[in-house]
């Protein structure tokens, strides 16, 4: 009897420890995905031509899906094909990506790019801010709508060159369009100094509107499969 309680301890501390390892293993690729993200806003930052950067911006989500890194935008998509701890994982992502990216941004105001990068990024924070929530809130679905055609383009796409055409085409339509990226911006606000209970506010309806736009693709593809042509 005294073997079996220890038995049980050991698979219950088991079990803990993987669970705990677990959410640091998401978390920490969390971060790795908001530090990937990170270089793409500065490369957009520092160049001059529009779609030159949006192009550029890419090579964030490339590493992200190449590597297996965790993106809020890009995991909320299958949320609701996926379970319960999948979901609870998404807020650690969420947490991951803020660090991330706020961590890459406080290492570049270190530097000679630093006082470039944050003036070039209140201008772009500005403009968000000064926007009202419901145009961010519709501006983000619109984004992870295209996020969503990215990386399921990028993961269940048979042809090699299609996965990387839908990653590509779906990360500059969406910043050539202006649309409202919630991991991207948290970047530029950091970048910029502009963090704020405001500041907060906007990227929590980004959050929200992402999810959003997440979801829809894949809720409405799953609702009409079974129906004929």
């Amino acid at each position: 009897m005294t073997d079996e309680i220890h038995a049980s301890n050991r698979n219950r501390k088991n079990k803990k420890e993987g669970f705990t390892l677990k959410r640091l293993k998401t978390f920490v690729y969390g971060i790795l995905a908001g530090v990937s993200i990170a270089i793409g806003g500065t490369v957009f930052l520092s160049v001059e031509n529009k779609a030159l950067g949006a192009l550029l911006f890419t090579v964030g989500l490339f590493a992200v899906c190449t590597f297996g890194f965790n993106l809020f935008t890009g995991k909320v998509c299958y949320v609701f094909e996926r379970d319960k701890d999948y979901a609870v994982d998404l807020p650690v992502i969420w947490l991951g990506n803020l660090c991330g990216t706020w961590l890459t941004a406080f290492l570049e105001r270190q530097t000679r790019a630093g006082a470039a990068l944050s003036e070039k990024a209140q201008t772009l924070c500005q403009v968000k801010l000064d926007d009202s929530l419901l145009s961010i809130f519709i501006l983000a679905i619109f984004c992870n709508i295209l996020i969503f055609i990215a990386v399921d383009g990028y993961n269940k796409n048979p042809h090699e060159l299609g996965k990387y055409l839908s990653l590509f085409f779906g990360v500059i339509v969406f910043i050539l369009c202006g649309f409202e990226h919630c991991v991207a911006n948290m970047y530029y606000f950091s970048i910029a100094g502009a963090w704020s209970m405001k500041t907060l506010g906007y990227v929590l309806v980004m959050t929200f509107g992402n999810s959003a736009g997440g979801v829809l693709i894949p809720l409405l593809r799953g609702r009409f499969a079974g129906l004929g042509n």
